[in-house]
C-alpha cells in the first residue's frame, strides 16, 4: 500500500458511504466528505474504525470558494497526500425543461460537475508529484441515456464524462488514472421516487447495490487497473444496452 490517502466526497450515505467503506477495507485511510449529514458520516467512520481500518470525516460544501483547498489540507496533516480521489457528491433538481428555473440548473451544475473539477485540479498535485494517483468520477446513466425531467442532472453527468476523458489523456504519462462510473438505478435516497416502473426496464429485473458500485470504484483505485483510464464503467444491469 502506497503511503497517501483516499478522499470520498458526498460519503454521509448510499454509494460514498459504500465506497469510503471499500477503500478502507483495502488499506487506505479515508476522508469521508460531507455537507449536512454529520452523524450519517460519523457513521460510516465508526463502521471503518470498528473493522480495523482509518477514518476522519471533513465537513464542507464543495461549492463554497476554498472548500477544496481546505479538505484536502485536513486529509494531507493527518494521512498524508490524497493519492485516491472519488466525486461522489451529487445532487437531484428535477423537472421539465421549460419549467426549470436559473437556480435548478446551476446548483445541479455547480454540486455535480465544479466541484469534480476543483478537488481534481487540487488532486492532481501531489498525484504527479507521486506519480501515482487514482481520480473516480461518479457519473450515471442519466449522462448517456435520456431521462425525461432531468436535463439539469444529464448535462452535469454527460459533462463530468467529457472532464474525465479529457484529465486522463492530460495526465496518463505520469502514472495517474481518471474514470467514471455511470450507474443505473441503485437504491439510495438520492433516486428516490425516479425508479417508479424502471424496473421492468431493467434486464436484470433488479435494482442496483451502493456496495456493487463501490466494488467498481476499488477496482479503478487498485494497482491492477493501472491501464485503465479515460473510461467510463457502467453499471447498470443492462439498462443502457
Amino acid at each position: 500500500m502506497r503511503e497517501g490517502c483516499a478522499l470520498v466526497t458526498g460519503a454521509a450515505g448510499g454509494i460514498g458511504a459504500a465506497i469510503a467503506t471499500g477503500l478502507a477495507a483495502d488499506g487506505w485511510p479515508v476522508g469521508i466528505n460531507y455537507r449536512s449529514d454529520a452523524a450519517g458520516a460519523e457513521g460510516v467512520a465508526e463502521r471503518i474504525e470498528d473493522a480495523g481500518g482509518k477514518a476522519t470525516t471533513l465537513a464542507g460544501d464543495l461549492c463554497a470558494n476554498g472548500t477544496a483547498d481546505a479538505l484536502f489540507e485536513q486529509l494531507e496533516g493527518r494521512y498524508g497526500p490524497v493519492l485516491v480521489l472519488v466525486n461522489n457528491a451529487g445532487m437531484r433538481a428535477d423537472g421539465l425543461s421549460p419549467q426549470l428555473a436559473d437556480d435548478q440548473w446551476d446548483q445541479v451544475l455547480e454540486t455535480n460537475l465544479s466541484a469534480a473539477f476543483r478537488t481534481t485540479r487540487r488532486a492532481l498535485r501531489p498525484m504527479l508529484k507521486a506519480r501515482f494517483g487514482r481520480i473516480i468520477n461518479v457519473a450515471s446513466v442519466v449522462g448517456m441515456r435520456a431521462n425525461a425531467g432531468q436535463a439539469n442532472y444529464a448535462a452535469s453527468k454527460a459533462g463530468l464524462i467529457g472532464f474525465t476523458k479529457t484529465v486522463a489523456v492530460e495526465v496518463a504519462r505520469r502514472g495517474v488514472t481518471v474514470n467514471a462510473i455511470a450507474p443505473g438505478f441503485v437504491e439510495t435516497k438520492l433516486t428516490e421516487g425516479v425508479g417508479n416502473g424502471l424496473v421492468d426496464a431493467i434486464p436484470a429485473r433488479r435494482v442496483g447495490t451502493p456496495e456493487e458500485i463501490a466494488a467498481c470504484a476499488r477496482f479503478l483505485a487498485s494497482e491492477d487497473a493501472s491501464y485503465v483510464t479515460g473510461t467510463t464503467l457502467t453499471v447498470d444491469g443492462g439498462l443502457s444496452a
